[in-house]
């Protein structure tokens, strides 16, 4: 089945929305239809219904979308991994003016932050616990499952940046009990830089602002001069202006290729391909820094040797075209 178009490639994606493009409004129909059907794909990939997705520019702008939609009040808490990656760091940072605290959990002695240790730190002033579900810089996938019951229990809203997950491992945001998540669509997703996916549970919309508001937003923006300030009961309210269309239909073609192949055909691959490499580098007398138990491992694979300078390996591989990176030593 394909959901987003005709379309095998991205290429011949954006080659027929250029034609569609090139008939003003007489296109229009059939490509808000297009889009549609690519939200409903996309929303499939997680669990959640299309009504609670927004295609939004990248993580960051997910992120800054969530954390400026909770209602927060002076002296509230948001807890996150001291390890995260900036674009979900930032954005709550610049929450300091409204008063609300940002509290950072440390890593444990092997590196990782826990669903546990994140719970530990939460008390009655906490809004928020936000979190990669699989960290940039250990592979460690985190049981968000644990913490997503934890945080429903105790009425904390959950946001998860799932760039190094989504398009790669399975995740269903109603099983996990997620409320927000954000993720650009140029990694895992095969999709071009510049759109990604939003998610927000449909039950929350009435307890939340709308930082941006924007035209796109409300529930009748195509009738442009009467003006009526109410927001879509949906996602798109987050929407502001007009959409990257060519970026949401070249992430139609990949999230129609992950459809078919089966997220958990494409995760069983991945996991086998990370396993054996963590095998081989131990093999050779590297240390494995990423974690290896059921449940934690993911795309990601951070090693380091005990004999031999890490640039001199980093330098040695990029040398021979292998892509990796060097990030902390």
């Amino acid at each position: 089945m394909c959901i987003s178009d005709r379309s095998d490639t991205a290429r011949e994606a954006l080659d027929s929305l250029s034609g569609l493009l090139g008939k003003g409004s007489r296109g229009e129909e059939e490509i808000f239809s297009r889009v549609a059907r690519i939200r409903a794909s996309a929303g499939g990939l997680i669990g959640a219904d299309a009504r609670e997705i927004a295609f939004l520019k990248n993580t960051t702008h997910g992120v800054l979308t969530a954390a400026g939609a909770i209602r927060w009040k002076e002296g509230d808490n948001v807890v996150m991994p001291s390890i995260e990656f900036p674009a979900n760091v930032y954005p709550w940072m610049g929450l300091w003016k409204r008063g609300v605290e940002i509290r950072m959990v440390e890593p444990g002695g092997d590196g990782l932050v826990t669903a546990g240790m994140l719970s530990d730190v939460c008390d009655r002033r906490t809004r928020a616990v936000t979190v990669s579900l699989v960290q940039f810089s250990t592979g460690h996938r985190i049981d968000i499952a644990e913490l997503g019951s934890f945080c429903r229990e105790k009425g904390i809203y959950l946001h998860v940046d799932a760039i190094q997950c989504l398009g790669a491992l399975g995740i269903d945001v109603r099983e996990s009990k997620i409320d927000f998540l954000s993720a650009g669509g140029h990694k895992w997703m095969l999709a071009l830089p510049g759109v990604g996916i939003f998610y927000c549970r449909h039950d929350l919309l009435g307890e939340l602002d709308v930082p941006m508001p924007g035209w796109t937003g409300v529930v009748d923006p195509r009738d442009f001069l009467d003006l009526d300030f109410t927001y879509r009961d949906e996602a798109e309210r987050f929407e502001e202006g007009s959409p990257n269309l060519h970026g949401i239909c070249a992430l139609g073609v990949s999230i129609d290729r992950l459809h078919r192949l089966g997220t958990g055909a494409v995760e069983k691959r991945i996991l086998s391909l990370t396993g054996r490499l963590a095998a081989g580098l131990e093999k050779r007398g590297f240390t494995v820094k990423s974690p290896l138990g059921d449940g934690q491992r993911s795309g990601i694979m951070t090693f380091e040797s005990g004999v031999e300078d890490t640039r001199q390996v980093y330098e040695r591989l990029s040398g021979a075209g292998i892509v990796c990176s060097l990030r902390e030593g």
